[in-house]
């Protein structure tokens, strides 16, 4: 994989959509960097009938501090390669970049 240290954040309708790339069943929760503009992120639940989904949607919502209704899985729901819409008063696109790569 081509490392690159550019998260491709896009804004769309007042809101920020943020690519990632998710692996299920993991030892704990947790954000490996970016590759190839996406955000890479660890999930300890499985694929199964959404519960990844959920987990990524409460584990950025927490790492952002914002609630959990704010961070969505606006596409890919059942593929590992998904598009999160990140929508809330208070997030501007370098607030998210700094919370996401301080971890």
């Amino acid at each position: 994989m081509t490392e690159s240290m550019d998260l491709k954040i896009r804004e769309n309708s007042g809101a920020f959509l943020i690519p990632v790339r998710v692996t299920p069943r993991a030892s704990k929760n947790e954000i490996l960097g970016i590759s190839d503009g996406r955000l890479r992120v660890r999930l300890q639940a499985p694929p199964v009938e959404g519960a990844a989904n959920k987990a990524l949607s409460v584990f950025l919502a927490d790492v952002l501090g914002l609630p959990p209704s704010a961070v969505t899985v606006d596409r890919g729901r059942s593929g590992r390669e998904k598009m999160l819409r990140v929508s809330h008063s208070s997030v501007t696109a370098a607030r998210l970049t700094e919370k996401l790569l301080l971890q």
